[in-house]
């Protein structure tokens, strides 16, 4: 589960350095460079909602330990 989880954020990197390379070289017209920043704030929330879930399980206590507070 974690290996799909890394792969889907590496997915997700790799699209959004695809997206930029495409926006600096200029060749987009207005509004496909639009929908394709609108492409890149929909990636960046799925990978940040996959690094919060990741920082939150890391915060967790394993099985059968108990939290100090």
């Amino acid at each position: 589960m974690a290996d799909a989880a890394a792969d889907d954020l590496q997915d997700l990197t790799g699209e959004l350095e695809r997206a930029a390379t495409r926006l600096r070289a200029g060749e987009l017209d207005p509004e496909a460079a639009a929908a394709l920043v609108d492409e890149c704030a929909r990636l960046a929330s799925r990978a940040a909602a996959e690094l919060d879930r990741r920082a939150r399980a890391a915060a967790e206590p394993a099985p059968g330990q108990d939290s100090l507070l």
